[in-house]
């Protein structure tokens, strides 16, 4: 019942155009296990995996909107998913082999969460994003706003989410994200 409040509150703010984005840095790996810290009881069936680079840098985003965007997409994948489903977690960048270095150049972010269940009908994937969106056979409960709620925090952070169906079966949501970054381990001649 709280995460169906917290939803409308949130589809509230959205819509009334409040959210500003507090741009700051962000430990995504923290991040990610804080949210799976948090709903590890609906996670108890599933097999959850997070791959990360060891050298994951801090990224320049809003922790509120990001936790908030992860909590939606890995509570559906769990509540979608039967139980035994695995859900994937990855952060990966790119960054620009460059001479000189640029504080303030862009790099890209990617996060997927992926999930390997039944998927989502090819007919309803454009429609999932919608507020108040449900599909035509999903179970009870929900308010169909969690994933509009996803779309908006990360176009408030200048982002785009994709859904796909996954050939082997199950989904994947890609979060792209121009961002900075910022490296935090040391190179060390030990």
């Amino acid at each position: 019942m709280n995460h169906q409040v917290e939803n409308l509150l949130n589809m509230s703010r959205l819509e009334s155009g409040v959210i500003e984005p507090k741009m700051d840095w962000c430990d995504l790996e923290e991040l990610i296990y804080n949210v799976l810290d948090h709903l590890k009881d609906d996670l108890q069936f599933h097999k959850v995996v997070v791959n990360t680079d060891e050298n994951l840098p801090l990224f320049k985003l809003d922790y509120g909107l990001m936790q908030q965007i992860i909590f939606n997409l890995v509570f559906n994948a769990s509540q979608y998913t039967p139980k035994g489903a695995k859900i994937e977690i990855k952060v990966s960048y790119n960054l620009d082999v460059d001479f000189e270095y640029n504080p303030d150049k862009l790099c890209p972010c990617v996060i997927t969460i992926a999930d390997d269940g039944i998927g989502f009908p090819e007919n309803e994937i454009d429609k999932v994003f919608d507020k108040f969106y449900r599909l035509h056979n999903s179970k009870t409960g929900g308010t169909g706003l969690g994933l509009s709620i996803v779309k908006g925090f990360v176009e408030a952070q200048h982002g785009k989410v994709t859904l796909e169906n996954r050939e082997e079966g199950g989904s994947v949501f890609t979060l792209r994200f121009q961002t900075l970054i910022m490296n935090t381990k040391e190179i060390s001649n030990e």
